[in-house]
């Protein structure tokens, strides 16, 4: 049984011992420049996939590292609000009266400020 294809190649195969022949008609005797055309673009996608892939560890290192410092600012947030609230808690003054007086004290600084600033 024969098999042609478009380019003119011809395969034959024999049922017996599963082997495939191929025959190259001499009209297409550029297959050779274009194998070695293919060669050269294998070769460059090969390379893109190599930059690619240190790219990818470059990135996830970076990404490691910066999730461990993250990591560790989370700590050193909690254990700072956790010495806040106690601080807070040992006396007594409620946050947001702190919030609203250092609020009023700002105001009056300003308003202050801007008394004197008219008189010159």
């Amino acid at each position: 049984m024969a098999y042609y294809s478009s380019v003119g190649q011809r395969t034959r195969t024999y049922p017996p011992n599963d082997q495939v022949q191929l025959r190259v008609d001499p009209i297409h005797g550029d297959l050779d420049e274009e194998v070695h055309g293919l060669h050269g673009k294998v070769a460059q996608l090969k390379q893109v996939a190599q930059h690619i892939e240190s790219e990818t560890k470059f990135q996830n290192e970076l990404l490691n590292q910066l999730e461990a410092t993250v990591a560790k600012a989370q700590v050193g947030l909690k254990s700072t609000m956790r010495r806040l609230n106690r601080n807070l808690a040992q006396r007594g003054l409620n946050p947001v009266v702190i919030v609203v007086l250092f609020a009023l004290f700002c105001f009056f600084c300003v308003f202050l400020w801007s008394k004197f600033q008219r008189r010159r």
